[in-house]
Parts: C-alpha cells; sequence; structure tokens
C-alpha cells in the first residue's frame, strides 16, 4: 500500500518500549509525526531518532506527537531508548503490520531479512489526514527533516 497525502491515515495500535498500547486513533486532535527506522542500534536510525529527540521539544510546542517505529521487538527498542535517552515513544512493529499498511517495508533486507520497516517519515494533522509522506529507498538516506518541521507547523 501507498500512502498519499490528503489521504485519511490508517489506524493502527502498537506497543511501545514500556508495554503501553499506542492508538493512533487517540492522538486526534494531536498532529502525529510518525519516523519509521530499519533497525535500532544502527548508526543511520540512531541519527535519525536522536535528532528526532533533539528537536522534540519544538515539536511538542506544536501539539506534535512524534513517534519511531521499527520491527524491532519491545526489549530491544527499550534498551535503545534508554542507552539514547530518547524522550518520545518507540513502538514495536514486530509483526510488521504497520510497516506494510504505511508501505514502510522492505520485501527483503540485509541478511536475507525479510519485511523489515523502510526508513520513512509521515505527518498527520489533527484531524487524522497525511499531511507529509516520505519513504526511502535506501536505508543509508535520512527523512527530509526540515520538510517534516514545515508539514508540522
Amino acid at each position: 500500500m501507498t500512502i498519499t497525502i490528503g489521504q485519511t491515515a490508517p489506524l493502527f495500535s502498537l506497543y511501545n518500549s514500556e508495554k503501553k498500547e499506542v492508538s493512533l486513533a487517540d492522538c486526534r486532535g494531536s498532529k502525529v509525526v510518525l519516523m519509521f527506522f530499519p533497525a535500532a542500534f544502527t548508526s543511520v536510525c540512531t541519527t535519525q531518532m536522536c535528532t528526532m529527540d533533539d528537536e522534540l521539544e519544538w515539536y511538542n510546542k506544536l501539539n506534535a506527537k512524534v513517534f519511531g517505529i521499527s520491527t524491532d521487538s519491545l526489549y530491544t527498542l527499550a534498551r535503545y531508548k534508554q542507552e539514547h535517552n530518547i524522550k518520545f515513544d518507540l513502538l514495536a512493529d514486530y509483526n510488521k503490520e504497520v510497516c506494510a499498511l504505511y508501505g514502510a517495508q522492505y520485501e527483503m533486507f540485509n541478511f536475507g531479512m525479510k519485511g523489515t520497516s523502510r526508513r520513512a517519515a509521515f505527518v498527520i494533522n489533527e484531524s487524522g489526514i497525511v499531511t507529509y509522506a516520505e519513504v526511502l529507498e535506501s536505508a543509508g538516506n535520512l527523512p527530509d527533516f526540515e520538510r517534516v518541521k514545515q508539514a508540522v507547523s
């Protein structure tokens, strides 16, 4: 599936690294930034998550909730969040359903891993409409953080 600007964002529920369920439906009334990333503890993913964390106060002031989503386990994400002092929720899409729903999934990733999350960024407005969508082909590239911020502001 491909997510396009102007469509209603597909709803989902995932568990965060604190083992609490987070539902996109519960975020209505707030802007939402979804940052998909392939694998915790890798250099580009760490740059992506830490960049978002460094800007978290800016997003919070605009009533925007930031979520990182990967196919890593809850336990991996908890350790990763702690080691890098990430202050927003990291959500485990271990069953690879949300990545597929958002068109942010590799059919085949490094070392034969199937269904790993692509690096992607989505901004959803207060009404649940997608206002920014970026799915990257190469895991070595980062999302356009400035365009993400423009979509939120």
